[in-house]
C-alpha cells in the first residue's frame, strides 16, 4: 500500500479548544474494542491543496478520538475506463482501502458548482460489487468541501447524492469552508474559526454513527433482491432449529 499519504503533526492541534472536547464522542453508544476504521478521499492535486488540508485536519480529530484513519493520494489515479478492466494498481489499492473502512470522509472544492473529477474518479473507481465484496454499502459517510469564494453547499449536496448511490449511510451534519485561502496559515494548519469547529462536530458525529451502526452494518444492508441472485433462502425458526416439517 504506497498511496497513503503521511499526516504531518498528528498530535498538534492549534484550533481546538480542547477544554470543550469529548475524548470519546461514542461513549456509550456502543463498544469500541477495536478502533473505528476511516477512509479520507480528497479532491485536488495541487501541491497546496485545500481539500487534502482540510482531510488532514479531519483525520487529527479522528485519530485523537481513538479512530485509525488511511488518506489516500489520487495522484496517479487513471480516469474511469481509461486502463482495460481498470486494471491498474491505483485503483486496486483504492478498493482494498475502501473495503478496509468502515466509515469514510469526502472533501472536494467546489469547481464549475460541483464537485471535481478527480474527487468523482475516485468515486467512479469504488464499483457497488467488487470480487464478491462491496466497498461502499453499509459504511457510514461524512461529506466537506472547500471554497474559493462565499459559502456553498453545491459539492456537499452532489456528494451526498453520490454516498446514497453508493449506499452508504452519509450523516446529518456537513462542513463547507468559505474562501478557503484564507483559513489555512502558511504552515498549512487551519485558523480557529467557525469553520474550523464545525469540522469537530463532524468528526465527532461521524464517530458517533460509525460506532452506533457497527453492530448492525450487516443487518441494515441485507437484502432481498441480493439473496434471491445468490440463492440463498432465510432460513425459518423452524429450520434453524432443525425441526423437520411434516
Amino acid at each position: 500500500m504506497a498511496r497513503l499519504r503521511a499526516l504531518p503533526d498528528p498530535e498538534h492541534l492549534p484550533a481546538l479548544r480542547p477544554e470543550y472536547l469529548h475524548r470519546n464522542p461514542a461513549s456509550g453508544l456502543g463498544a469500541i474494542d477495536q478502533p473505528p476504521r476511516i477512509l479520507l478521499l480528497y479532491g485536488s492535486l495541487r501541491e497546496r491543496s485545500f481539500s487534502r488540508l482540510a482531510v488532514e485536519e479531519a483525520a487529527r480529530l479522528l485519530q485523537m478520538f481513538g479512530c485509525e484513519t488511511r488518506i489516500f493520494d489520487p495522484s496517479d489515479l487513471p480516469l474511469p475506463d481509461q486502463v482495460t478492466g481498470d486494471d491498474h494498481p491505483a485503483v486496486h489499492e483504492l478498493r482494498e482501502h475502501s473495503l478496509w473502512s468502515e466509515g469514510q470522509v469526502w472533501c472536494s472544492p467546489e469547481r464549475h458548482g460541483t464537485i471535481t473529477g478527480i474527487m468523482k474518479a475516485q468515486i467512479d473507481h469504488l464499483p457497488l460489487a467488487y470480487k464478491g465484496l462491496r466497498p461502499t454499502q453499509g459504511r457510514t459517510l461524512a461529506v466537506m468541501q472547500v471554497c474559493a469564494g462565499s459559502q456553498s453547499f453545491n459539492t456537499v449536496n452532489t456528494l451526498r447524492i453520490l454516498g446514497r448511490w453508493m449506499r452508504m449511510v452519509t450523516i446529518p451534519n456537513q462542513s463547507s469552508v468559505a474562501k478557503a485561502y484564507d483559513e489555512f496559515d502558511e504552515a498549512g494548519r487551519m485558523k480557529p474559526s467557525a469553520y474550523y469547529d464545525r469540522i469537530v462536530d463532524v468528526m465527532e458525529e461521524l464517530v458517533r454513527f460509525t460506532v452506533l451502526l457497527r453492530p448492525h452494518a450487516e443487518m441494515l444492508v441485507d437484502r432481498y433482491s441480493e439473496r434471491v441472485e445468490r440463492d440463498l433462502p432465510v432460513a425459518t425458526p423452524v429450520e434453524k432449529a432443525g425441526i423437520a416439517s411434516s
